[in-house]
């Protein structure tokens, strides 16, 4: 796991030295890349080092620090921005909060309070990337899963998913088997399943209408496959659902 790199803003020298040395980053798995001592030299460093977290005094010459996280955030959304201020002005936390700063602390600095500020950022920036990374395995599956839930009517198939998604039909079966733990057509069944529960107990269509809606051309085929899958008929669920309702 990589550390983190840190940028440091701040016009008094003594408060960036004092970062330095009297915090441990190596503790914390972060090292620090860079400084800065206005908005316009830090705007530059942020472009230029692009570092994962920038610790950002507001009132610094040039360009205050809420201005320059509001530029970064254009080209840098992910970056992490914790704010070190000697001003508790509510406006100024109001305006930090809608920029979505991960916290606000106030000088002189309290290092054990600002240790376990920067781990929870350091902490959820992992998490958000390991989820990032996740989300892009997973997106095929979820686009076609999302496919499946607005296309029940038809008739579908690992051909047409193919076609669809431009993806191999071997390919997105074995995707339904490591993404979701089930087959392809298991998961079809479950889902059509589930939908005509809710048709059953929440509209009057008729049986032949409700296994129109959920992808069954030939009624008797829905029955058949809705009692394997309930153990009971679509009739009986209904009323069935209907008595306890009483």
């Amino acid at each position: 796991m990589r550390k983190l790199r840190v940028l440091l803003v701040d016009d008094e020298i003594i408060i960036r030295e004092g970062f330095k040395r009297l915090f441990d980053w190596e503790a914390h798995d972060l090292e620090v890349i860079g400084e800065a001592a206005d908005g316009m030299e830090a705007m530059t460093k942020i472009d230029d080092l692009v570092p994962d977290i920038v610790i950002m005094d507001i009132n610094i010459p040039i360009m205050n620090g809420l201005k320059v996280i509001q530029m970064a955030r254009i080209k840098h959304p992910s970056m992490g921005f914790i704010i070190v201020s000697g001003y508790d002005d509510f406006s100024y936390c109001r305006e930090a909060l809608r920029l979505q700063i991960t916290d606000y602390i106030l000088k002189p600095v309290d290092y054990e309070e600002f240790g376990a500020c920067i781990d929870r950022l350091r902490i959820g920036m992992y998490e958000n990337s390991a989820a990032d990374r996740k989300d892009y395995t997973e997106r095929p599956i979820t686009g076609i899963t999302r496919y499946l839930q607005n296309h029940l009517e038809e008739d579908i198939s690992l051909s047409l998913l193919a076609d669809e998604f431009h993806l191999n039909a071997q390919y997105i079966s074995q995707l339904f088997k490591s993404e979701i733990g089930v087959g392809f057509l298991t998961y079809l069944t479950n889902i059509r399943m589930e939908n005509a529960r809710k048709l059953l107990v929440s509209t009057s269509l008729s049986i032949g209408e409700i296994s129109s809606r959920c992808g069954y051309a030939d009624y008797r085929v829905f029955t058949k496959a809705f009692k394997k899958n309930e153990g009971i008929t679509p009739s009986q669920y209904r009323r069935d659902f209907l008595e306890s309702d009483i």
